[in-house]
């Protein structure tokens, strides 16, 4: 009987074993499906069969709701709300609406803000190495090889930088080319900015520039420029058309001079923790809402700036474009402070790509 018994014992405790190890062969083989499933997915984002949490996007920037860029915000915030059903809501505060335009730059950089589109100007004093997009006569009068330089591999280098100031640097946004605005003096050569006291905004780089013409130049808020020129605190500012007609800077000043000589562009850009921690898919969706809203903003200028032109030309202003002799004296008088003003190594051996690029896109 006790040799039957542990008999039994033995048998029951093999098929027990058995039992057990046959669970743990179908567990690892499920893993090991899992796995599998996995690999053949990395890499691939698709944001309409992801699970987005709920959560809001601060989005700011300077521009009237007439703009085009403003026109890029809303595409923006469609894309994004659209690709993640409506989880994620971009929350779009145009025209100063949190603040001026270093307040804003500010609010980004503590995180109080999310993302905000800024005029590289404003964002230079930040990121020094930012302001190579604001040289005097850097860029070829046209949009589409200025586009493509920027877009390009040294313009998304040079995006990079906004990294040293805790930013998260998302693309170009369009602005226009600047146009000089006087209020007595019609401009021709850099001599005429003698005596004559510009707005620029808060740039180093713009100051020097005037004085590297023998003008004088002092920032002036955005929100105060109008008042200003009406005043005759300054005798006069540089814009793109479209700030110019949207904010009726024309109505205060005799002379609109197309000069060509820098252009307005802003910088897309978010709190770089903030955009670290989100979910990739997330990020992609962003990205993918950014060159859209970019597109469209770039294209809605396009199609409104001719109209722009015209109607500060109906409103009875002196309206003069450079002849090319007066741009080039214009560029003879600028190029010298381009290495002056961007001096350190690491931003001549940029700038340096950049006239290389240029010179690729204008020469094909």
């Amino acid at each position: 009987m006790r040799k039957l018994l542990m008999l039994f014992v033995s048998i029951t405790f093999f098929f027990a074993l058995a039992a057990c190890g046959g669970t743990e062969t179908s567990e690892s083989a499920e893993v090991d499906e899992v796995d599998e499933d996995e690999a053949v997915g990395e890499g691939v984002v698709d944001a309409s069969a992801t699970e987005f949490d709920s959560r809001e996007i601060t989005f700011s920037h300077n521009q009237p709701i007439e703009s085009p860029e403003h026109v890029g915000a809303e595409k923006f915030k469609e894309v994004v709300e659209e690709l993640t059903n409506g989880s994620v809501t971009v929350n779009v505060f145009p025209a100063s609406q949190l603040g001026s335009l270093r307040e804003q730059v500010e609010g980004t950089q503590l995180g109080e803000i999310d993302i905000t589109m800024q005029p590289s100007a404003v964002v230079s004093p930040f990121v020094d190495d930012i302001k190579v997009v604001d040289l005097p006569y850097l860029w070829p009068a046209n949009h589409a090889q200025m586009y493509e330089v920027l877009d390009g591999e040294v313009g998304q280098e040079v995006l990079s930088t906004l990294g040293q100031g805790g930013f998260e640097g998302l693309g170009y946004w369009p602005g226009g080319f600047k146009l000089f605005t006087t209020g007595s003096k019609e401009i021709h050569q850099p001599e005429d900015f003698n005596g004559l006291t510009m707005r620029v905004m808060e740039s180093p780089l713009l100051i020097a520039q005037y004085e590297a013409w023998g003008g004088n130049a002092i920032p002036v808020p955005y929100a105060e420029v109008y008042n200003s020129l009406q005043q005759g605190v300054v005798d006069g500012q540089e814009n793109p058309l479209q700030t110019i007609y949207l904010n009726n800077y024309h109505e205060v000043q005799e002379n609109i001079i197309e000069s060509y000589h820098g252009t307005m562009t802003y910088i897309l850009m978010a709190n770089q923790a903030w955009f670290s921690g989100l979910p990739d898919e997330l990020k992609q969706v962003i990205l993918q809402a950014e060159e859209e809203g970019r597109m469209a903003a770039r294209q809605t200028l396009s199609d409104v700036e001719d109209d722009y032109r015209q109607s500060i030309i109906d409103s009875g202003v002196n309206y003069y474009e450079l002849t090319e002799e007066e741009i080039e004296a214009f560029r003879n008088a600028s190029l010298p402070m381009h290495k002056e003003v961007y001096n350190k190594p690491e931003q001549l051996e940029l700038l340096d790509k950049i006239y290389e690029a240029i010179d690729l896109v204008t020469t094909n």
